[in-house]
């Protein structure tokens, strides 16, 4: 048995940011069960660690379901123990967990112009271009197959 996680921000405002590509996965995901976190982005640690209590279920059975900034869109990695640089939802998990060690599917979310570059916390609050919804749902239908098999 497994836990897949998706994190993401409650509420209609953020459905399409950058930052819900967790939420987004676990709602296209038909075959496997994927939880949504109850919380806000910043207080993911809370559900994963109760999550974790009902379930009995070992660190190397979870995978959290997260953006990348560190990858680009339309890229995705599935890695043991390895999150992005900088990240506070996987942060707080790090925390309430005492652990890194657990499944991180990295969801790249990074097309912003090289030229004009703007910050990552306002980036990832904005919502995906039309143009990148669609290379966003091949990436999201690449890793819900991989999930049925995990």
């Amino acid at each position: 048995m497994k836990l897949i996680i998706g994190l993401g921000n409650l509420g209609e405002k953020y459905k399409n940011n950058r930052h819900n590509v967790g939420y987004m996965v676990a709602d296209y995901s038909k075959k496997t069960k994927v939880f949504k976190t109850n919380t806000f982005m910043n207080d993911s640690g809370s559900f994963v660690s109760s999550q974790l209590k009902k379930t009995d279920i070992d660190f190397s059975k979870l995978y959290i379901i997260h953006d990348d900034l560190d990858i680009k869109l339309g890229e995705y990695k599935i890695q043991f123990g390895k999150g992005p640089k900088d990240h506070n939802g996987l942060n707080d998990i790090y925390n309430k967990l005492g652990t890194k060690d657990f499944w991180h599917i990295r969801i790249g979310v990074d097309n912003r112009d090289t030229m004009n570059r703007i910050s990552g916390e306002e980036y990832i609050l904005q919502d995906f271009t039309d143009q990148e919804k669609i290379i966003l749902e091949k990436v999201t239908k690449e890793i819900c197959k991989k999930l049925e098999t995990l």
